[in-house]
């Protein structure tokens, strides 16, 4: 046994059952090692950027990571962005890095890099392997670090030749997760306390105080105080349909969202930090909460925010059964062409029980998520970090994780440019996924920006830095060369029969949607 067999067999063991990978020639020992390990499921990515969006979606729907295979510091170097958005929805990640064997590092190779300088500022645990007998436990360890609750990253950099040496033993100490940090009895009474005493009060609420159980104890808080229960803009998982408590989602524009809690007298925080402006804009503020709010925290993002709730909803006497949506969405279509709000209307209509939605539909997803409020239940995923191209990687992800659910991929026609080689990986791993491409040509949303930042009058060179026409994307020619079934629409009634007949059928599917 070499030291690669000994690390992916000890992964294994303990419950590794995904890796996400776009190895080198630095990780060929490992590539023959997940071949001889039948319990982890290799699925080859053609970008990394592509490999962490995905492992990022893994861990948001499966709560425990998966491994990530990529080339030294470039390779990880091209999957940050993606790292950055994972980091951000506090997902579970392990990652595996190849590096030069450690007598060859002198020689400065064209590849050699600051692999260190590149994964720590989106990782909370980094180490190296010191040798091939204590490759597996270098990698344990990590895994352990990455199940913090809620979640987090660690990154371990694989030296070639302890690899491909022997390991003189495949022993290695099993892992040990502290358990979630809990919110005190006095914190718990502080809050009730205060939610009894005000009004005008709000829980604000992210992470995992958005799963189902969660929201059910916030629900319970909410009918027995008034509090509104708010959500961070870009959460990394909700839970939301028929049969769940109701939110509000903080609006994204920074106008938007200071009026929307410009009456609080109160703002709880829940797994969530303190709303700020997503950019600073000439004489606006950047803090969002008024002035002459008070703000407490229930649970930081460290604290298990299920534990909190609960224990808030029994300390003020709340009722078990809180208020949840109970109306299913039916909505009579429009005619003609296509805009946000039909859109939503049909996913809202269409989408079966349990779906997850991946959500990076810009400028034309609002109108979908509103609408599906009242949906069948299911699950849905935004983009954390801002940083685009997420979208496609995500389902990919979610759909690995949760194979018997249908996967949505709300996809702005921009943003899908940067992960594109996403849709080859669900053709080839089969993934049951809807992608819904909403083609306007444009990165309409920066259009938006460059007036709210005040110029005033761009010209043709500003203009043409926005827009994606000349040459037009053709996206159904795109999918097609990847070997996906795809379709173009152009009005309501076409969007909802091919949008209906995808989610009656199981396998990767694209509609281009002309908006």
């Amino acid at each position: 046994m070499n030291g690669a067999e000994s690390l992916i067999n000890a992964l294994a063991e303990q419950g590794i059952d995904a890796c996400f990978a776009n190895p080198g020639t630095s990780e060929m020992q490992l590539v023959a090692a997940l071949d001889k390990q039948p319990g982890i499921r290799a699925v080859l990515c053609l970008f990394e950027g592509v490999v962490t969006g995905a492992a990022d979606g893994y861990g948001r729907m499966a709560d425990k990571p998966a491994l990530t295979l990529l080339h030294l510091g470039p390779g990880f170097a091209n999957g940050i962005a993606n790292l950055h958005n994972a980091q951000r929805a506090r997902s579970p990640i392990l990652n595996m890095i190849g590096d030069h064997a450690t007598d060859h590092l002198q020689h400065d190779a064209p590849l050699t890099s600051d692999i260190r300088g590149l994964a720590t500022p989106v990782s909370q645990s980094f180490s190296v392997s010191g040798s091939a007998d204590s490759l597996a436990q270098t990698g344990l360890d990590a895994l352990a670090a990455s199940l913090h609750y809620p979640g987090s990253i660690s990154t371990f950099v694989v030296p070639a030749d302890h690899a491909w040496s022997p390991a003189s033993h495949a022993s290695s100490r099993p892992i040990e997760v502290p358990a979630a940090a809990r919110a005190s009895d006095e914190r718990i009474a502080q809050i009730g306390d205060l939610l009894r005493a005000g009004s005008n009060s709000c829980l604000f609420l992210g992470g995992r105080a958005l799963r189902a159980e969660a929201l059910h104890h916030a629900g319970r808080i909410a009918a027995v105080t008034g509090c509104r229960l708010i959500t961070e803009t870009f959460f990394a998982r909700q839970a939301r349909g028929v049969g769940r408590v109701a939110t509000e989602r903080l609006a994204y524009f920074a106008e938007a969202a200071t009026e929307q809690l410009a009456e609080l007298e109160s703002l709880v925080l829940v797994g969530a930090r303190a709303p700020v402006s997503f950019f600073a804009y000439p004489g606006k503020p950047s803090v969002l909460v008024p002035t002459t709010a008070t703000q407490s925290t229930l649970a930081d993002v460290g604290v298990d925010a299920l534990d909190a709730l609960s224990r808030l909803a029994d300390y003020l006497g709340a009722d078990q059964t809180p208020e949840v949506v109970t109306t299913p969405a039916q909505y009579p279509l429009g005619e003609g062409p296509i805009d946000a709000n039909e859109l939503g209307k049909v996913i809202a209509n269409r989408l079966p029980e349990q779906a997850i939605v991946c959500d990076e539909g810009a400028t034309n997803g609002l109108g979908a998520f509103l609408l599906t409020s009242n949906a069948p239940p299911h699950d849905w995923l935004t983009l954390t970090g801002g940083a685009i191209g997420q979208g496609l990687p995500l389902a990919v992800g979610a759909s690995i994780a949760c194979p018997e659910q249908k996967v949505i991929a709300l996809e702005a026609d921009g943003s899908g440019m940067y992960t594109v080689q996403a849709l080859w990986t669900m053709v080839r791993e089969r993934l049951d996924i809807t992608v819904l491409i909403l083609n306007n040509r444009s990165y309409a949303i920066l259009n938006i920006e460059l007036h709210r930042v005040g110029v005033e009058a761009p010209g043709p060179t500003a203009l043409s830095l926005l827009d994606l026409s000349n040459p037009d994307l053709h996206w159904t020619d795109i999918a097609q060369g990847m070997g996906m079934d795809a379709t173009k629409v152009e009005s309501v009634a076409a969007l909802d029969e091919a949008f209906g007949m995808s989610m009656t059928r199981k396998g990767p599917s694209l509609i281009e949607v002309m908006v």
